[in-house]
């Protein structure tokens, strides 16, 4: 007995991407590229004319500040101060991150725990890094150890504070099935704390990379013979301001860079939380 052969649908054809397509996508790229471009030209547009305007001593013009960059920065003033920073606040940022990753995973797992240290965390918490660094430097010294424990002082308090709430707000439906199932120890902190407290600690994460920068600044400012924050303190003193805003202007770019990275960093490690395209954003 045979019977009548089941009607099967064609296969869905894919078009080739057309002119009109790829013109689109052109267009997009455009698109994107002159909104994100907007505001800063914008500024640079302002600035010029002020500075046209004014012709103050201390507000140079564009022009001339991208002189000074060019001459400032592309120089061996780039290996000897600004790669200098640049270690310092990656090494604070990460000695910050290994404190207050292991210590909110401790304190948010244990409610005994949270209840002792509450006190403590509220305390030190209050108190802006800054006001930290003269005790510092009399207990650590003036060398790079110091630069990098100020960083690591401020930096610590988001990463600690956001992974604390992000354990406590585990769920706990997930947290029974890994019971049930027998899933403990290293295997239990990988898959269930650490990815589910994922999110609130990447936010502390990027809270303190904001903080990581003003501090080496700060701590730069102090006994130092080296470093972004001493170099602009001197060109200040020394009155050469198209030099002071060059120091400015790369200490954007360089937050800007860190934020650009970190935020790709975030969407790989959180690809599951972002979707699968995110790891392309």
């Amino acid at each position: 007995m045979t019977g009548h052969p089941r009607a099967t649908e064609p296969p869905e054809r894919k078009t080739p991407a057309g002119p009109g397509r790829v013109a689109a996508g052109v267009r997009r790229a455009a698109r994107r590229t002159l909104t994100a471009a907007g505001v800063p030209v914008l500024l640079v547009l302002v600035w010029w004319i002020h500075s046209t305007v004014s012709a103050s001593f201390y507000v140079p013009g564009p022009d001339r500040v991208a002189r000074a960059f060019a001459e400032t920065w592309f120089s061996s003033r780039l290996v000897d101060d600004a790669l200098p920073s640049v270690v310092r606040l990656l090494a604070g940022y990460a000695l910050a991150t290994l404190a207050g990753v292991g210590l909110g995973v401790a304190i948010g797992l244990s409610p005994r725990l949270r209840a002792a240290a509450e006190p403590v965390l509220e305390f030190f918490r209050a108190i802006p890094p800054p006001v930290l660094v003269p005790l510092i430097m009399l207990l650590a010294g003036i060398d790079d150890g110091m630069k990098v424990l100020v960083i690591a002082s401020g930096c610590v308090w988001p990463i600690l504070l956001n992974t604390v709430e992000g354990v406590r707000a585990l769920d706990e439906v997930l947290s029974d099935t890994c019971r049930m199932y027998g899933v403990r120890g290293a295997s239990r902190l990988r898959h269930l704390v650490l990815r589910g407290a994922g999110p609130q600690i990447m936010a502390g994460l990027r809270q303190a990379l904001s903080v990581g920068i003003i501090l080496m600044v700060i701590s730069e400012m102090f006994a130092s013979s080296s470093g972004l924050g001493f170099t602009i303190v001197l060109f200040q003193r020394g009155f050469a301001i198209p030099e002071m805003w060059s120091g400015i202007l790369l200490l954007g770019l360089l937050g800007y860079t860190l934020a650009v990275l970190f935020r790709r960093l975030e969407r790989r490690v959180l690809y599951w939380y972002y979707g699968r395209g995110g790891d392309r954003a």
